[in-house]
């Protein structure tokens, strides 16, 4: 065969040349002749010549013309007496596909096909016989033979073809059933199919046709109620209804499946198997626990393939008693309510609501339980507990850092005081400023908690994210220490955001620190910063980012990984994973506070042993980035005892030791201050027509009327007077009610002597 394909191009030009081999003779006698006829011209010579090769030309074509149809026809008359008596369909065909020969078994298969293509004999026998013909003739013409295992409506079949005397092709049809040790199905009663390794249907028996009524390629157009299990019973689409058939499935050859159906009568509703076709998970208890039977939707929630020799107790988990009293309470009657259970053979957290009911057997008492999927309820009840949770540690976190901010304004505020008796000689000195820094320790903390609890006052500016990480990369450095390294990448498009910066630069080193203490035996800590435009919003950790543009900062360290379980209670305050002693736990819980109370969102990656990123997303301010002006710097209480103003301040504080310290404060400065502890003393003090007050200085928060309410009614008779309040809380605890009042400022607690002196004086201004 091989020596027949190397002289295929020989060949096939013999066979195009050798039709014209009479006319090229014929040329090269006329040649000739003219050469002899005038032997003195000058192309006498040149035309005998040419005559000459023309008749040898056509002598070695006809003669290898001749050979090669002599060995064609040696060639099929032994093909043929060897096809003759093969069992199987064999043809012979030309270039074209026309049958040429057919032997004994192909003509009683399919019936003389002699000179039609072969196509013809075999569209009915499997699908696609077009492009399987010319794939496997394609195949033969480049390697001399290829064959190919397709699957018909009877059974399989290989279809083999060989290249015969470059011109033309044998083919051979062999049934492969027998093979697979399996009848051919259009045997076979039982209705079956086969399907394709993609799980399109390839073949479809008569039997099932009958009942389906039509040939289908899809499963689901069969089978109602997919996925098919082993075993299970299934209903099938039939021509005059649902048919329920027990499911049968096997593997064939070449990653196919062969599916048989054994159609059952309609199931009675006393039987059990019925429940099968059920969308409600049940179970059979006896009094002991045990499953004596379970439907196909409970075995799934339940994520077994049989309850046999199971318990109650061995699927679920959680229950808070065992399986036997609560079985036996519910046959006493004494236990109605469902109980929420955790199957404990799911790869997944599967929540499960169990009702348990007696129903009197035949036999013995036995009950039912029904099984339903309340993960989903679960997860929501659980975000619900972490928000109630979150909610009652804010308005613990405020309420005591309002008090704590009082306190400490009073310790800060008097210190102030003494210093201002005591210069850098005195013994006492140090000691006064010694508790003058552990004061302002104690307010970042207590900044802490209402950062987490999103009620901190921020003072936002119109920042680029590249300068501020440029002037903070010195201080990140010496926190990371020499082991790990900072590598800083930015957009060089990047847009402004508008944050407060400090409290950003506070969340940025709280992220590269945790990062350094994953890594104790170094590595690389990465912070990138990137422009985002979100299309569409982003949903993701059970939040959602609005469409926008927004400035996305990713750190990313390579340490040890945060585990999965862990991973969702993070940013709850005082969750930390390192030792007692530390860490806080409000590092990350501060983040959070700080992110969300800009308009932020943050989120973490991380994979146990290789590494953990955060990304906060900010939206982009469309604003350009203005120069921010240099605080104007606040001369010490000693520098500015000279600087004395004029001015009657009315000052409405319900802390006595606040009220204390204030008041002998702006008093040093000249001004004259008239007390009062509550809003009714406030406004019975103004009732006096003949006073004048220039500025309000009170409290937000008090007993009785609040701030903003007793100074929009003062101003309703003195609009000219102008307002400083001063709280614990955040500003934008009481912002709406501060905008409708015109000329009032805002103080946060705690404050020291001159941030006090410097408000009232710029208000007085």
């Amino acid at each position: 065969m091989g020596a027949v394909f190397q002289t295929y191009k020989f060949t096939k030009l013999t066979q195009l040349l050798s039709p014209n081999a009479f006319a090229i003779g014929v040329g090269g006698l006329g040649l000739c002749a003219v050469a002899v006829a005038i032997p003195q011209s000058k192309v006498a010579l040149p035309s005998f010549l040419v005559g000459f090769v023309l008749l040898w030309a056509a002598v070695v074509v006809g003669l290898t013309a001749w050979h090669a149809a002599k060995a064609r026809r040696r060639t099929h008359k032994s093909m043929s007496k060897f096809m003759a008596y093969d069992a199987a369909p064999c043809f012979t065909t030309d270039a074209d596909g026309v049958v040429g020969y057919e032997n004994a078994a192909a003509i009683e298969q399919f019936g003389g096909r002699g000179g039609q293509p072969l196509l013809t004999a075999l569209e009915t026998l499997f699908a696609s016989p077009s492009a399987t013909l010319s794939r496997l003739q394609s195949r033969a013409m480049a390697i001399g033979a290829a064959h190919e295992d397709v699957a018909t409506r009877n059974g399989h079949l290989r279809l083999s073809v060989h290249l015969l005397d470059g011109e033309g092709f044998l083919w051979r049809l062999e049934n492969t059933v027998g093979r697979m040790h399996r009848p051919a199905a259009r045997d076979i009663a039982l209705p079956m199919l086969t399907l394709s390794k993609t799980g399109t249907v390839d073949v479809m028996n008569d039997a099932l046709r009958r009942i389906v009524g039509h040939n289908a390629t899809q499963l689901d157009r069969i089978v109602t109620d997919l996925p098919l299990r082993h075993g299970d019973l299934h209903m099938l689409a039939g021509v005059s209804g649902s048919i329920h058939a027990r499911v049968a499935m096997f593997d064939a050859a070449s990653g196919q499946r062969e599916i048989y159906f054994l159609p059952e009568k309609s199931p009675d509703v006393n039987d059990w198997d019925a429940f099968d076709a059920l969308p409600v998970a049940l179970l059979r208890v006896s009094l002991d626990g045990t499953i004596t039977q379970s439907n196909r939707p409970a075995r799934d929630i339940l994520s077994v393939e049989s309850t046999s020799d199971l318990n109650l107790g061995d699927v679920v988990e959680g229950l808070g008693r065992s399986v036997v009293d609560w079985v036996s309470e519910v046959a006493q009657g004494r236990v109605q309510k469902p109980e929420f259970v955790r199957a404990s053979k799911s790869a997944s957290d599967t929540f499960l609501q169990v009702s348990l009911n007696k129903v009197e057997g035949l036999e013995a008492l036995e009950l039912i339980a029904v099984l339903s999927d309340a993960t989903e309820l679960k997860s929501l009840e659980a975000q619900f507990v972490q928000s109630q949770k979150m909610q009652a540690i804010g308005q613990l976190a405020g309420g005591v850092a309002h008090d704590f901010n009082n306190l400490l304004t009073a310790i800060s505020g008097h210190c102030d005081l003494l210093l201002l008796r005591h210069d850098r000689g005195d013994t006492d000195y140090g000691d006064l400023v010694q508790i003058h820094q552990n004061a302002n320790r104690a307010a970042s903390l207590v900044g802490q908690l209402l950062a987490f609890s999103r009620k901190q006052t921020l003072k936002p500016e119109v920042i680029d994210m590249r300068d501020t990480l440029a002037d903070l990369t010195h201080l990140l450095n010496r926190l990371v220490g020499e082991k790990v390294s900072l590598t800083l990448t930015h957009d060089a498009d990047l847009l402004p955001i508008r944050v407060d910066k400090r409290q950003l630069e506070q969340v940025v080193m709280n992220l590269v620190v945790n990062a350094r203490d994953a890594m104790t035996a170094g590595g690389e800590i990465k912070i990138e910063t990137r422009n985002e435009l979100l299309t569409a919003p982003m949903a993701r950790d059970r939040a959602t980012v609005p469409a926008g543009e927004y400035v996305v900062v990713n750190v990313s360290d390579q340490g040890v990984g945060i585990p999965p379980d862990r991973l969702q209670k993070i940013f709850e305050p005082f969750f930390t994973t390192k030792r007692t002693g530390e860490g806080t736990g409000l590092g990350l819980s501060t983040a959070y506070g700080i992110i969300k109370q800009t308009g932020g969102f943050i989120f973490v990656d991380s994979v146990v042993g290789s590494g953990t990123s955060f990304s906060i997303y900010l939206p982009a301010h469309t604003a350009q980035v203005a120069p921010v002006e240099a605080p104007v710097a606040i001369a010490s209480p000693i520098e500015n005892q000279a600087d004395r103003r004029s001015g009657v301040i009315l000052l409405v504080e319900d802390e006595a030791p606040v009220r204390a310290f204030a008041s002998r404060a702006l008093r040093m400065r000249g001004y004259t201050v008239i007390e009062a502890e509550c809003a009714e003393e406030a406004l019975e003090t103004l009732d006096d027509p003949e006073l004048d007050v220039d500025l309000f200085v009170s409290d937000v928060i008090m007993p009785g009327m609040d701030g903003p309410t007793w100074v929009s009614k003062a101003l309703d008779q003195r609009p000219d007077v102008k307002v400083v309040f001063v709280s614990g809380y955040a500003e934008d605890h009481f912002s709406e009610q501060q905008a409708r009042i015109t000329n009032s400022v805002f103080l946060p607690k705690p404050f020291s002597l001159s941030e006090l002196t410097a408000t009232v004086q710029q208000q007085l201004q």
